[in-house]
C-alpha cells in the first residue's frame, strides 16, 4: 500500500473520531478547540446519534488493506469501502435534517418527527473525502486509468465537487419546472408555460417584428457571439503578430472592460448617448441631430455585451494565436504561396478550437447576461431579465423562472453540439517536442490593416467610455452639476486616525476588504480546477466524458439570478447548510467561472502534441510530475486567462450574488447596485473607479508571477528586416 493511501486512511479516522462533524454552517464558528473529540461523529455517535456509527463499518474495512498481501484484494476492500462509506454519508444526510425525517414514507415507518441534526461540518467533509479519494485508489490498483492514482483521484474529485456545487443546486430548481405551485408534480403546467406566445411568439406589426423573448436572446446570442470573437481575433493578431507600437496599450485597453463593475458600463452608455447624454447634446447642436432612446434596446444591449466579453475572446485567442508554429507557415511560403494564402489556409485553420472556444463563450456569456439587459434593455426583452423579474418580482412564480432557464440551457446544449461538430475529429497540434527552428511571419497586409480598423476604433470607443466613468467620480452629478469635488471618494473611503490606530470609517470599507478577500480565495481554486479539468478532458478517456464536460458549462450557461437561487435553496438546509458563509460565495464564483479556465486549457491543450506528456510518462514521471514539469508551463496564457477572469468576475459580479450576500459579506456589486437604486451615480462610479484600479494591479501581478510561455521563437517583427532584404532585387 502507499504512502498516500495510508495518509488518507489516517486522515479518515481524523475526521469522523476527532473534528467537529456538524457546525460548518455557523458564520461565527467557535475555536476548533471547543468542537475537539466532543462534537465528533464518533462521540455523537456514542451519545445517541446512532445514524452516525454505521460510517464505522467503511473505515475499518479500508484498515483491512494493511494486512493483504496481494494488490486485487487490498483493492476490492478500499472499493468496497469508498462506496459503502460515501452511499452511508450521502443517505444520512437526506434523510435527516433540522425538523425530523425529510420524508413522508419515513415518517410513516419510523414515527414523527424523527432525530434530527444539523448540517455537516468540517470532520464530515474530511471523512467523505478520504471515502473518495479511497475509493479511487483502488479503482486504480484495479487497472482504471492505466492504474495512475493521480488521474483517477482528479476525475473523481472534479466529478464529486461538480455534482455538489453545479448538478444539485442547479437541480434543486430546475425541479420546480415540473411542479405546481404546492410542488407537486404537474407536467401539463410545464408545456403551458414552456409553449407561451411570449416566449416563442412572433407578432408581425406594421413596419415592427415583435419576437419572443426566446428568439431576443439567441438573436443577441449570435451577433454577440460574433462580434467578440472578430474583435479578439483583431486584438490577438496585433499584439503577437503585429510590430505596432502602442500594441502593450491596446492590449490593456482590449482587457479593461473585462474589470469594470456591472451596470457602470450601460451607465456610462446612457451618459453618453441618452436622451440628455453628451453625445446626444453634440450631435443635435451641432448637426442637429434629434435626440432618442436608440441607446434602450438591442443597440445598447449589443454595444454593452460587446464591450464586455470581448475580453474573453481576446484571452481565449491570444494563446492560440501564440501556439501556431511558424514552421507550418513557412512550409506553405516554401511551396510558394502567398502571404493571404498561407493565411487562409494555414494559419486560420489552425486557430480553430480558440476560434470555436472564444464564439461559444461569448454566447453562453450574452446569455447569462443580466446587468446589462437590465439597464439598456428598455423594451427589449431576454430571458435572463425575464428570469430575474420571475423569481423577485410581483409574479414570484419560481415554476416560470425554472422553464425559462431550461430554454437557455438548451440553447447552451445546442451551442456546444454545434461547436464540437464543426471542429470534428481533426487535429490542431502544433506545439510538439522538436526543436522550433521557425519564427512567426508577418500578418498580409489585407489582414493586418483589417485588424487594425477594427481594433483601434474599438480601443479608442473604449477609453471614451472611461474617461466617462473616471470623471464621473469627479464631479457632482454627472449630466447636471460639472463642479469638481472629491466628496464621492471621501464618503466611500474615508480613513480617519484614532487613539486606536487608523479607522477605515468609509462607507465602502467592509464590501471592499470582502470582495479582495473572496476573490483572492476564488481565483486560484478556479484556475486549478478549470485547468485540471481540461487536462483530463483532452488528455484521458473514460465514460461519460461528453457530459462531464457539458457538466463544467452547466452552471455558466444558466443565469447569475438562478444560480443564487438555486444556491440559497440547496445550501439553506442540511446536509449542506452554508447559506451566510463567505464558503458559498466562494464556491459559487469557482464553479460559476470555471468554465472559462476549462475551455481555455482545452483550446491550447489542443494545439500541445500528446508525446511530450507521453516522453515524461516513458521516462518514468508520474502524471503529477508530468503536468507540473511539461504540461502547466505551456499552459501559461490558459492559466493567466483563468486567473484574471475568475479575479475579475468574483470583483464584479451581480446577478449570483445579489441572493447570497450578507452584512458580514456585503459584496462590491451589491454595495453599487444600491447606490445606483439610491441614484448615488458619483458614489458608484466613485467605487467602480477604485476597483478597477485594483483589478490592474491584481492582473499585473498575475501575468509577472505566472510569466509567459516561452517556445523559442522570436517576435514576428523581428523577422521583418530579413524579409525585406530578401525580397530586394
Amino acid at each position: 500500500m502507499s504512502r498516500a493511501t495510508r495518509g488518507w486512511i489516517i486522515l479518515g479516522w481524523i475526521g469522523f473520531a476527532i473534528l467537529p462533524w456538524y457546525g460548518f454552517e455557523s458564520a461565527a464558528t467557535p475555536a476548533l478547540g471547543d468542537y475537539l473529540f466532543g462534537g465528533s461523529g464518533l462521540m455523537l455517535g456514542l451519545k445517541g446519534a446512532w445514524w452516525l456509527l454505521p460510517i464505522l463499518v467503511p473505515l475499518l474495512m479500508t484498515l483491512r488493506p494493511a494486512a493483504a498481501r496481494a494488490t486485487g484484494a487490498h483493492s476490492q476492500w478500499l472499493v468496497g469501502a469508498g462506496i459503502l462509506g460515501l452511499a452511508l454519508i450521502v443517505l444520512q444526510g437526506f434523510t435527516i435534517g433540522l425538523n425530523g425525517w425529510t420524508s413522508e414514507v419515513l415518517r410513516g415507518l419510523f414515527g414523527s418527527p424523527g432525530p434530527r441534526q444539523a448540517g455537516m461540518g468540517y470532520g464530515a467533509a474530511l471523512t467523505a473525502t478520504a471515502l473518495l479519494i479511497l475509493l479511487c485508489h483502488g479503482l486504480a490498483a484495479r487497472g482504471w486509468c492505466r492504474g495512475d492514482a493521480f488521474v483517477t483521484s482528479s476525475i473523481g474529485i472534479v466529478i464529486a465537487l461538480i455534482a455538489v456545487f453545479v448538478f444539485f443546486p442547479v437541480s434543486t430548481i430546475l425541479a420546480s419546472a415540473f411542479g405546481d405551485d404546492r410542488g407537486a408534480f404537474a407536467p401539463a403546467q410545464f408545456m403551458v408555460k414552456f409553449l407561451d406566445r411570449s416566449v416563442w411568439g412572433l407578432d408581425c406589426l406594421v413596419g415592427d417584428l415583435r419576437c419572443g423573448v426566446a428568439w431576443n436572446t439567441l438573436f443577441l446570442g449570435i451577433l454577440v457571439a460574433f462580434g467578440t470573437t472578430a474583435l479578439g481575433l483583431a486584438f490577438a493578431l496585433i499584439a503577437t503578430r503585429t510590430s505596432f507600437r502602442y500594441k502593450k496599450l491596446l492590449r490593456i485597453m482590449s482587457v479593461l472592460p473585462i474589470i469594470t463593475p456591472p451596470f457602470v458600463i450601460g451607465l456610462a452608455l446612457i451618459l453618453l448617448f441618452g436622451r440628455s447624454g453628451s453625445a446626444s447634446a453634440l450631435l443635435y447642436d451641432w448637426f442637429g441631430v434629434p435626440r432618442s432612446r436608440w441607446i434602450y434596446g438591442l443597440p445598447g444591449v449589443f454595444i454593452a455585451q460587446l464591450l464586455a466579453f470581448t475580453p474573453i475572446a481576446f484571452l481565449v485567442l491570444i494563446g492560440v494565436v501564440q501556439g501556431i508554429s511558424p514552421s507550418l507557415e513557412e512550409a506553405s511560403q516554401t511551396l510558394r504561396a502567398k502571404s493571404w494564402t498561407t493565411f487562409v489556409l494555414v494559419t486560420l485553420p489552425l486557430m480553430r478550437p480558440g476560434l470555436a472556444n472564444a464564439f461559444l463563450l461569448g454566447f453562453v456569456e450574452s446569455l447569462a447576461d443580466f446587468g446589462n439587459p437590465l439597464v439598456l434593455g428598455g423594451n427589449f426583452e431576454v430571458l435572463s431579465t425575464k428570469i430575474f423579474f420571475a423569481v423577485v418580482g410581483a409574479q414570484q412564480d419560481q415554476g416560470r423562472a425554472a422553464v425559462l432557464s431550461i430554454i437557455l440551457l438548451a440553447f447552451t446544449l445546442g451551442a456546444f453540439w454545434l461547436q464540437h461538430a464543426w471542429l470534428g475529429k481533426k487535429v490542431y497540434t502544433t506545439v510538439t517536442g522538436k526543436g522550433d527552428s521557425g519564427i512567426p511571419l508577418p500578418l498580409p497586409r489585407r489582414v493586418a490593416l483589417a485588424s487594425y480598423l477594427t481594433a483601434i476604433p474599438w480601443a479608442l470607443f473604449t477609453v471614451l467610455i472611461y474617461a466617462i466613468i473616471l470623471i464621473g467620480g469627479f464631479v457632482r452629478s454627472m449630466g447636471r452639476d460639472y463642479t469638481p469635488t472629491l466628496e464621492h471618494y471621501i464618503t466611500a473611503f474615508r480613513i480617519e486616525r484614532s487613539d486606536w490606530g487608523i479607522y477605515f470609517s468609509g462607507s465602502a470599507w467592509n464590501s471592499f476588504f470582502a470582495t479582495v478577500k473572496v476573490a483572492a480565495l476564488s481565483a486560484p481554486l478556479t484556475a486549478a480546477i478549470g485547468i485540471l479539468t481540461a487536462y483530463l478532458l483532452t488528455r484521458q478517456r473514460f465514460q461519460g466524458q461528453r457530459l462531464f464536460e457539458f457538466g463544467t458549462l452547466l452552471s455558466f450557461a444558466i443565469p447569475g439570478t438562478v444560480v443564487g437561487v438555486s444556491y440559497i435553496l440547496a445550501f439553506n438546509v442540511p446536509p449542506i447548510e452554508i447559506t451566510g458563509t463567505g464558503f458559498i460565495l466562494v464556491m459559487c464564483f469557482v464553479f460559476r467561472n470555471m468554465p472559462v479556465g476549462v475551455r481555455s486549457g482545452i483550446a491550447t491543450l489542443s494545439q500541445i502534441d500528446k508525446s511530450l506528456d507521453e516522453a515524461s510518462l516513458t521516462l518514468g514521471a508520474r502524471s503529477w510530475t508530468t503536468m507540473r514539469r511539461v504540461v502547466l508551463p505551456l499552459l501559461r496564457p490558459a492559466i493567466v486567462a483563468s486567473l484574471v477572469y475568475s479575479f475579475v468576475r468574483a470583483m464584479t459580479a451581480v446577478s449570483a450574488v445579489i441572493f447570497l450576500v450578507t452584512a458580514e459579506y456585503n459584496m462590491a456589486t451589491a454595495y453599487i447596485v444600491g447606490r445606483v437604486e439610491a441614484g448615488e451615480f458619483g458614489l458608484a462610479i466613485a467605487y467602480s473607479t477604485v476597483l478597477i484600479v485594483v483589478m490592474l494591479i491584481a492582473i499585473t501581478m498575475i501575468q509577472l508571477v505566472v510569466g509567459e510561455r516561452r517556445l523559442g521563437r522570436r517576435s514576428a517583427h523581428a523577422n521583418a528586416p530579413a524579409l525585406a532584404v530578401q525580397a530586394l532585387p
